[in-house]
């Protein structure tokens, strides 16, 4: 069987949470960079993969997928017999695991990325980092873990008592933010979210997905 090619970047957040599924399940990938300062992603060869010209996209056989989450799934379902156990063993345990990915999708992500983006790539382009929105945004941060923080205290993961999905797609993202200058108060703030992430970050696939990126 031929490896699962991914065309992306290891410091991509999307195609991060696309690796630590893949190495949570022990498949065989093949990392295919793509050169985002030369705009390899919105030339013809790319965008006959990925139709919207961003990072990550998968072709395994003869599949051709994109969507970091909806990537993840997948090999969580493909390798269902192999590596981690990501995606649930009931109709019961699946619900909450995709209750996670949706918090993580609709609700911590976009708190976050604006943090993100005006505190680590607006200064990376030469743009000075607006302040007014990384508070506002912290605000609103900061909400979405007192939720967290409140779930993470009936239970060890965001999906109940085992490591899944729900866990796997808020992990890129708060590798970048956990570290930041007050971001990283608001983490430490919540003792029970400070001992998942602590939980999560450990894990063998982790620390093969932040080497690649390092």
């Amino acid at each position: 069987m031929a490896p699962v090619k991914v065309h992306g970047i290891p410091r991509s957040t999307c195609t991060m949470r696309v690796l630590a599924a893949l190495s949570e399940k022990e498949a065989d990938y093949e990392l295919v960079m793509v050169n985002l300062m030369k705009g390899e992603h919105k030339q013809p060869p790319f965008l006959a993969l990925q139709p919207f010209g961003v990072i990550p996209v998968i072709q395994d056989e003869d599949l051709t997928l994109f969507e970091s989450r909806a990537i993840a799934r997948y090999v969580a379902d493909k390798y269902q017999n192999q590596g981690s156990s990501l995606y649930g063993e009931s109709v019961t345990e699946r619900a909450l695991i995709e209750q996670g990915i949706e918090m993580e999708a609709q609700n911590f992500t976009p708190a976050g990325q604006p943090i993100f983006y005006q505190m680590v790539i607006a200064p990376m382009r030469g743009t000075p980092t607006n302040e007014a929105v990384v508070e506002e945004s912290l605000i609103k941060f900061a909400k979405v873990l007192d939720i967290h923080e409140e779930r993470l205290a009936k239970a060890p993961y965001l999906g109940g008592e085992s490591f899944s999905l729900a866990d796997l797609t808020h992990m890129p993202l708060t590798h970048y933010l956990i570290g930041l200058p007050k971001v990283s108060d608001v983490f430490r703030a919540r003792k029970n979210v400070m001992a998942w992430w602590e939980r999560i970050s450990s894990r063998e696939a982790w620390k093969k997905v932040t080497a690649l990126s390092a």
